[in-house]
């Protein structure tokens, strides 16, 4: 199969499931639900499409780049601009938290982003060089690539966020689930 037809009607179905998403964001209220299920629905059918018209290991490959671009075309079209008159009043970036920081907020803080934040990461990491598709060492290395990955997003989530139980709840669930996922495919 040529590769660019198949890339831009990726590039398409990325950026019409990353639109039904936004316009499930813009609405607030309960009709929201079935763009939340078109957008998803649209984006992981390219994906299966791709994988089975190309191939498991390039189409995956293949769609989720080229899904990813038109989801970001949509974000970059959707952006708000700010005035420059209020870019001007602060030089500086803003702090996350603005009120006085208490000694036990940042131990529990660094706990979660280090550790904890490193064991969801290493559970998604597990996760994915179980299930992908394709020779186990290249699974192994990209698992072993994408984990630091994980894992600076993982502590720039926790240490942005203002609720600490909130950081706490999905680092912890996404560990044991995606343990618990990797266990079960590994068996």
């Amino acid at each position: 199969m040529v590769i660019w037809p198949a890339s831009l009607l990726l590039m398409a179905g990325g950026a019409s499931g990353a639109f039904l998403l936004r316009r499930s964001w813009l609405r607030r209220d309960g009709s929201a639900l079935g763009l939340v299920a078109g957008g998803w629905f649209v984006l992981l059918g390219f994906l299966l499409a791709a994988a089975f018209a190309i191939g498991p290991v390039k189409g995956t490959a293949l769609a989720l780049v080229m899904e990813g671009i038109g989801a970001l075309v949509v974000i970059w079209l959707g952006r708000v601009r700010r005035k420059a008159a209020r870019l001007r009043e602060a030089d500086t970036a803003p702090e996350p938290l603005e009120e006085p920081g208490r000694f036990w907020r940042g131990v529990l803080r660094t706990l979660l982003a280090g550790p904890l934040g490193m064991t969801a990461a290493m559970a998604v990491a597990f996760c994915v060089t179980v299930y992908l598709p394709g020779d186990p060492r290249t699974r192994i290395v990209l698992g072993g690539l994408l984990m630091p990955v994980l894992w600076g997003l993982a502590m720039t989530w926790t240490l942005a966020d203002r609720r600490i139980l909130r950081a706490a709840a999905v680092l912890v669930g996404t560990s044991v689930i995606g343990f618990g996922l990797a266990h079960l495919g590994a068996s």
